[in-house]
């Protein structure tokens, strides 16, 4: 289905100043640069953290990106998963790639105890949280670095849309309906959870090709794939590397399937990969997932693409073209 831009595309912001749309080139729209737990590393460090090598190392590693080709890559490290953007604006001040920052709250079941007392109706009471949180991210920066986000991110997994996550949903739908910021998700393709997520964004006034179904390319069922596109939202092949819950083999035969039916316009393609994460340090990925790093994509996934009768128009659609429209807000004709 066709995706013809509608009107001026807005300015994205990064970690180092707004971006025309146009400029963005090649993105990676689904990475982290580094993810922790702010209160297990400060009372249990992890033995494999070391900020000032992580730092080097990620900053290497955009390095490495960029002569690749990637000029934009968005973290979409949200609360939940330890976000510390003043560590990350260490990593973009030296970096060649851009990066854009993100809001939202990362969890499945259950937000802190804090967002139980404060909410209507709670002991403490006052309006939502969430939706001051996420409007300051955005229009004034994140904790006071004057970084705002560019991206907006909600989580649901094979628990379903539980109350809590629902509130999430519910607060970035108010942030998005007020800034216009897109929603990228966290979805269970074994539950279909992204038709889930799809509704009840759509419910909450959210337009469809404002949505990304994040993880939709964990699924290989080519009809549910095709009916969350139908609806306008795209879709996120957004785990290459990560054996530990699929094959690349199964990936691309999905995707390749996709673009046979014409879905190109509708994908995007990213790795879910961190220069550190907490939850999969780097001795478990270099046994279980050794391939799983954002120079993945460019140094195999997409040279494989090619030579199975990909052409680079149909590349730049899935790499440049689809990311643009998502940050900078082209809408569908």
């Amino acid at each position: 289905m066709a995706r013809p831009p509608v009107g001026a595309a807005r300015a994205v912001p990064t970690f180092t100043g707004d971006v025309p749309g146009g400029e963005l080139g090649t993105t990676l729209i689904h990475e982290h640069v580094f993810v922790g737990h702010p209160e297990l590393d400060l009372n249990f460090p992890h033995p494999e953290w070391d900020e000032e090598e992580a730092v080097e190392r990620a900053v290497a590693g955009l390095e490495r990106l960029h002569g690749l080709g990637v000029r934009t890559v968005v973290d979409l490290t949200v609360p939940g998963l330890g976000r510390d953007v003043g560590r990350v604006r260490r990593v973009a001040e030296r970096s060649p790639v851009r990066l854009v920052a993100s809001t939202g709250y990362y969890t499945a079941d259950a937000l802190p105890q804090f967002f139980v007392t404060h909410r209507p109706g709670g002991l403490v009471g006052g309006d939502d949280p969430l939706v001051e949180f996420f409007l300051r991210d955005i229009q004034e920066g994140i904790a006071g670095t004057g970084v705002r986000a560019g991206m907006l991110k909600v989580f649901s997994d094979a628990r379903g849309i539980t109350p809590d996550a629902r509130r999430v949903f519910e607060a970035a739908a108010v942030a998005h309906a007020e800034t216009g910021v897109p929603i990228t998700t966290h979805s269970d393709a074994s539950v279909r959870g992204g038709a889930d997520q799809q509704r009840l964004l759509s419910e909450l006034g959210v337009p469809a090709d404002r949505i990304v179904i994040g993880h939709a390319g964990d699924s290989s069922d080519l009809d549910h794939l095709s009916a969350l596109a139908d609806e306008g939202s795209y879709l996120g092949f957004d785990r290459f590397g990560m054996a530990h819950v699929g094959s690349d083999e199964q990936r691309i035969a999905t995707l390749l399937s996709m673009l046979d039916r014409g879905y190109a316009d509708s994908i995007l393609l990213s790795h879910d990969a961190a220069f550190f994460s907490r939850i999969t340090p780097p001795s478990w990925r270099a046994a279980s997932a050794p391939e799983w790093e954002m120079t993945h994509l460019h140094t195999r996934v997409l040279p494989g693409l090619r030579a199975r009768g990909v052409d680079d128009a149909t590349i730049d659609t899935l790499m440049i073209d689809n990311p643009r429209r998502v940050l900078a807000g082209e809408r569908i004709g």
